[in-house]
């Protein structure tokens, strides 16, 4: 009947919203966002500088983690683009005596330190804010040198920027912000992504923070699988099998690269020095 069709037609109507109006109107975003590589907004916040400072640059400490690498960069903005002042990558470790886990958190620590010692390194302050020089994990917050009342130059200052990771308690990213701290640059954050931090009660156990930077927890797993299953061991950490290095030695290897960090922060592999 003609009545059904008209109840039919009514109920299938759909109206359009993308219609000429709406695409003369359409603004392309930008091509990182559409790739969703940039946060605009964050970015905003962070690059943009006080007028009253003129031309002073606005430090960051980039931190970037893929699969197989971490990368850690100490870099500013400006009109024609960032420009990366130095820069630091966990596979580097390997030059330091880490052949093995280059992308767990004691890797991130080691990671941070290294970008923290060739900074300093490279404006003369390595010497005046030398950090943590042994890891304890404990918090720490780089303080301005004053000898005899007079104070003497300040701290190099820089901001996390963590790019669009999520910021949760005990990410691999905070290890490279903790490495930067110990390695003695001033990084405004808080204790409480650490790992090891207890929202309870409300403070950070030094002790489960330490044990992450020497990777104490691999050294763990690693044994118990070694007496549970030695099969599944020899292939998950075939690695470590082939350089010889024990659950038990993991502690002293990164000990050794945060000294050889701290002695060499400018080492490179024996070809790039005569190939450069």
């Amino acid at each position: 009947p003609p009545f059904a069709d008209v109840v039919t037609a009514a109920l299938m109507y759909v109206k359009v919203v993308k219609n000429r109006s709406y695409f003369s109107r359409f603004q392309v975003k930008w091509r990182r966002r559409r790739e969703g590589k940039t946060d605009y907004g964050r970015r905003r916040k962070l690059v943009a500088q006080f007028k009253n400072k003129y031309n002073t640059p606005k430090w960051r400490l980039v931190v970037r983690r893929s699969n197989r690498d971490i990368v850690a960069q100490i870099v500013t903005s400006k009109i024609k683009g960032d420009i990366v002042h130095a820069s630091a990558y966990s596979h580097e470790l390997v030059n330091h005596g880490a052949p093995v886990g280059l992308t767990n958190y004691a890797a991130a620590y080691a990671t941070g330190l290294l970008l923290a010692r060739r900074m300093l390194t490279k404006i003369g302050l390595a010497d005046k804010y030398e950090g943590v020089t042994e890891a304890n994990g404990e918090e720490f917050s780089v303080k301005v040198d004053e000898k005899d009342g007079k104070r003497s130059r300040r701290p190099f200052k820089a901001i996390l920027d963590i790019g669009l990771a999520r910021a949760t308690t005990g990410a691999r990213i905070f290890g490279v912000l903790k490495g930067a701290l110990d390695g003695g640059i001033d990084i405004p954050h808080s204790e409480k992504r650490f790992p090891g931090f207890s929202k309870e009660k409300g403070e950070l156990d030094s002790e489960v923070h330490r044990s992450r930077i020497f990777a104490q927890h691999v050294s763990e797993y690693q044994q118990q699988l070694k007496s549970e299953d030695p099969e599944k061991y020899a292939s998950t950490f075939s690695q470590y099998v082939k350089f010889g290095i024990e659950p038990d030695q993991i502690e002293t290897m990164w000990e050794e690269v945060h000294e050889s960090i701290r002695n060499f922060p400018n080492a490179k592999r024996l070809w790039h020095t005569f190939t450069e």
